[in-house]
């Protein structure tokens, strides 16, 4: 599904060039729960953005379906992040006076794309949040808000889901939901990509990829 190849990137903080990632090599699968582990500043971030095309290398290529988006225009980068990535982050980000409903709807009204309500439904069944759709975000629990935030991230039907430190801000009990939740929709067809700090959860997942200082080792 995606391909990583020799993928270099360095920012330049003053006269300092810092190598975020250094000669990386990644393949990405359909039906792949895969972790991401290290230490802070191994580069786990930056490796997610390549893959999200959310930022482009110094060096390398991002092949998606064998094209390489490092070449890419950004808008053409745009349409690749709203038709086949779907992105989970840490601090949920939703918007506090919107309904769970219309928080899930979201991308597709930035896509300018009329928001199907069975559609956002059935996702929120997905993530049993069915109840809650008028809800707003401060009416919701941490793990809800995360669920939201999945729901959000599957709304225009992505083919790969990238999740940032998912279960970070969550206890136990809805670290456990949301990390079945996302195993299942891996062995459900798509590529799911995690970063995490749970040893105990990557141990789980379909593959483990070990970084340090912008490597893969």
């Amino acid at each position: 599904m995606i391909e990583l190849k020799d993928i270099k990137k360095t920012y330049r903080r003053g006269a300092e060039e810092v190598h975020a990632l250094r000669e990386v090599n990644l393949d990405v699968s359909r039906n792949e729960l895969l972790a991401i582990v290290g230490p802070s500043g191994a580069g786990k971030t930056t490796l997610l953005h390549m893959l999200g095309c959310l930022d482009t290398p110094t060096g390398g290529s991002v092949l998606i379906d064998g094209i390489d988006a490092a070449r890419m225009r950004e808008p053409d980068l745009v349409n690749v992040r709203r038709k086949k990535i779907g992105f989970i982050f840490q601090q949920f980000y939703l918007i506090p006076g919107l309904s769970v409903f219309r928080n899930v709807a979201l991308p597709l009204i930035f896509s300018k794309t009329s928001p199907d309500p069975q559609h956002i439904r059935s996702l929120l069944r997905i993530v049993g949040l069915e109840h809650r759709e008028e809800h707003l975000p401060s009416q919701l629990s941490g793990g809800e808000m995360q669920r939201v935030a999945i729901a959000r991230a599957l709304v225009n039907n992505p083919e790969v889901v990238l999740a940032d430190e998912p279960t970070g801000n969550l206890d136990t009990d809805n670290s456990e939901k949301i990390f079945e939740l996302l195993r299942s929709l891996a062995h459900k067809g798509l590529a799911v990509v995690m970063i995490t700090h749970n040893n105990e959860l990557a141990q789980r997942c379909d593959r483990v990829v070990h970084m340090k200082d912008g490597r893969i080792i």
